[in-house]
């Protein structure tokens, strides 16, 4: 937030440390299960059947109190049917959701922004077929075996099921979700060699996965179309070994004077291994202009672009042009604080999603331990420089000499962190502002363009070696 000073106001570091009422409790209750999960649910032995149990107790106020505790006792007795499953992996997104309420509620509080209604409908669904059946039988079996009892052959079930989903459009969220759980899983084979189990991450994927299947999910509808002014604030650039990722975070300020509203575009296109660094926008730019936009740092002009009830821009370069110069700290600094926050649909309501564009100035700096801090009105914020991308001019010790910030606020493993998307700092005398999406339009920076340059000699060379694969 803008300084009390500058006529802004203060963010509530301090509401961050405060300890959210029953948070601690339902996450024990969730990697109880998790643990369960781990070990197998085919015939759980006592010490980790008490976390199956801990899941139906944790919701037994709710509307799912009744199925939940009916699928804990068949499964606690070696019982556990498909519905049985579903029903657990339902209380345990439900749990997760209530966790990412209370911490979407306490940044709230720390912002001072009005967030939008959170109630999000669903899509119609698409009609139950053999496909969801196959999908859901596969990741049943995978807890009845468990992390540490997997195998190839059991996780290469699932090809040919993938294969089917990829090939209808409308079952492509589910396939992508099932797809990349596999591979992670064939990764690690045999699970009873496996010195760490990423339990947490495998539950995500299972529970969603299997829910993903069920009718009026896996469509999330949009909620229309909007016309007005984007002010990029800053680029989340995310890689994976097989596939890049860019988020851009804006404000819109739509026509006729509505309120405005945080909004989100993304763009990700398949990676190969020898494109790395500055190169990774390259493989990005074509299918954005916005990147271009917010690289050069310029606003964009939108037309009927179409949107998510979640505030995603479904986005298509027919529907947009280039605007005129936006600077992303005065739109941080003026329009950011109106600006309303996007809602969260109901099966995405998780705290590992929580990403809040905020603005701050006039912190402290600390160093120490390989761990940077800001301390905004005394009270301290971590700063995640590991997920400031080596592709930008924006580096951890720029962050560290800054004197404002625009970032995310994330809450990871317990705490409030915050990841640097700009800042403004002093580089040899002279105030700069640096970009983690600096580079996404191009660049003549010295070591930008020596990474464009390696990544499109790459490039070049897998476009020959496919041309002739292809002619043979």
């Amino acid at each position: 937030m803008v300084s009390a000073d500058q006529g802004g106001g203060v963010m509530r570091a301090d509401v961050l440390a405060e300890r959210v009422e029953g948070l601690d409790e339902a996450l024990a209750a969730v990697d109880g299960f998790d643990s369960a999960l781990a070990c197998g649910l085919l015939r759980p032995p006592a010490a980790t059947a008490a976390g199956v149990t801990g899941l139906a107790q944790a919701v037994a106020g709710s509307p799912l109190a009744g199925r939940v505790a009916e699928a804990a006792d068949k499964t606690v007795a070696g019982a556990g049917g498909e519905d049985h499953f579903v029903a657990l992996a339902a209380a345990r997104t439900a749990l997760l959701g209530s966790v990412h309420d209370a911490l979407i509620d306490q940044v709230a509080e720390v912002t001072g922004r009005t967030a939008r209604e959170r109630e999000v409908p669903q899509g119609g669904g698409l009609p139950v077929g053999n496909l969801h059946a196959a999908a859901r039988s596969w990741l049943v079996d995978l807890a009845r075996t468990g992390w540490r009892g997997i195998g190839h052959e059991a996780v290469a079930g699932v090809a040919p099921v993938v294969q089917a989903m990829l090939a209808e459009p409308r079952l492509r969220r589910p396939a992508t979700l099932l797809d990349g759980f596999a591979v992670e899983l064939a990764a690690s084979c045999p699970g009873a060699t496996l010195e760490r189990v990423p339990v947490r991450r495998w539950a995500d994927l299972w529970s969603r996965a299997l829910l993903l299947t069920l009718p009026g999910t896996a469509e999330v509808p949009d909620a229309g179309v909007v016309t007005g002014r984007l002010l990029p604030l800053g680029v989340d650039l995310q890689e994976h070994a097989g596939a890049v990722q860019a988020q851009v975070h804006a404000v819109l300020e739509p026509v006729g004077g509505a309120a405005p509203r945080v909004v989100r575009a993304s763009v990700s296109a398949p990676k190969p291994d020898s494109v790395v660094g500055a190169g990774l926008w390259q493989l990005l730019r074509p299918h954005m202009s916005l990147l271009a936009a917010a690289g050069e740092g310029r606003a964009m002009e939108l037309t009927d672009m179409p949107v998510t009830v979640e505030g995603d821009l479904i986005w298509d370069d027919a529907c947009a042009r280039p605007g005129a110069s936006a600077d992303a700290f005065v739109t941080a600094r003026v329009v950011l604080p109106t600006a309303l926050d996007a809602a969260t649909a109901p099966l995405d309501r998780h705290p590992a999603r929580i990403a809040v564009p905020v603005f701050l100035e006039g912190y402290g700096v600390s160093e120490g331990d390989g761990v940077l801090t800001f301390f905004v009105g005394g009270h301290p914020l971590a700063v995640d420089v590991d997920r400031v991308p080596v592709a930008s001019p924006l580096t951890a010790q720029a962050v560290a000499a800054s004197g404002a910030c625009i970032g995310l606020l994330r809450w990871d493993a317990g705490s409030y962190r915050l990841q640097p998307l700009a800042v403004e700092a002093t580089v040899r005398k002279k105030p700069v502002a640096l970009h983690a999406g600096g580079w996404a339009g191009g660049t003549a920076d010295k070591v930008g363009a020596k990474g464009e340059k390696a990544a499109t000699d790459a490039v070049t060379v897998l476009r020959e070696r496919a041309g002739r694969l292809l002619r043979k």
